[in-house]
């Protein structure tokens, strides 16, 4: 149970940390209000989880800790459901409706396509 944590906790900060840094980078080339940052984290992170269940799906012997530690732990930790559901009500508490909608219909059928991707370029 501790090395479960361990590993989780290890692929998590990972994940943050390259949260941050790519959000940071995406504010700096693309200069908007729009959370491209958050979104591109989201939708990259959806393909590589589903990346690495189909990687880790056909290798045989590979350890249950690698799923931990990349799926749960780094994938967790670098997606954003979060600050997506934040930047989502301050889209709508400032009554930006179809900013609201666009962001949540484009991400979720992109994140859904990319996790999708990700696995069938496995296979």
């Amino acid at each position: 149970m501790i090395q479960n944590a361990m590993l989780i906790g290890a692929g998590g900060f990972l994940g943050s940390v390259m949260r941050y840094g790519t959000n940071q980078i995406m504010t700096k080339i693309f200069e908007t209000s729009h959370p491209i940052g958050t979104f591109f984290v989201n939708i990259t992170g959806s393909f590589l989880i589903g990346l690495t269940l189909g990687i880790l799906e056909k290798s045989a012997g590979v350890s249950h800790n690698w799923k931990l530690f990349l799926a749960v732990g780094f994938c967790g930790g670098f997606t954003t459901f979060s600050s997506f559901a934040l930047e989502n009500l301050n889209f709508l508490q400032s009554q930006q409706f179809t900013m609201s909608l666009l962001y949540v219909g484009t991400s979720l059928f992109l994140g859904l396509a990319a996790v999708y991707f990700g696995f069938w370029i496995t296979k």
